[in-house]
């Protein structure tokens, strides 16, 4: 199945129109932790305030499959 990761505030989304072909929701899940670790990665220790946002897992149905909130995923 293919899953795209949008992050996502109450103001803002970056869509990911892309996506990834997973093999089922927890391989998605794990492919959400390592891109927002990759992010962490590439923003290095600037990172300034994660509330607020979140990483959504969705289908491409457009169904959302999982939420992760990134203030609890980074720290």
């Amino acid at each position: 199945m293919r899953c795209f990761f949008h992050l996502v505030n109450d103001h803002e989304e970056i869509v990911d129109n892309t996506g990834i072909e997973v093999h089922d929701l927890e391989s998605a899940k794990d492919q959400a932790l390592l891109a927002v670790t990759e992010l962490r990665c590439e923003i290095g220790q600037d990172v300034e305030d994660w509330s607020g946002w979140r990483l959504d897992i969705v289908c491409s149905q457009g169904t959302l499959l999982h939420s992760l909130t990134l203030n609890s995923t980074v720290h």
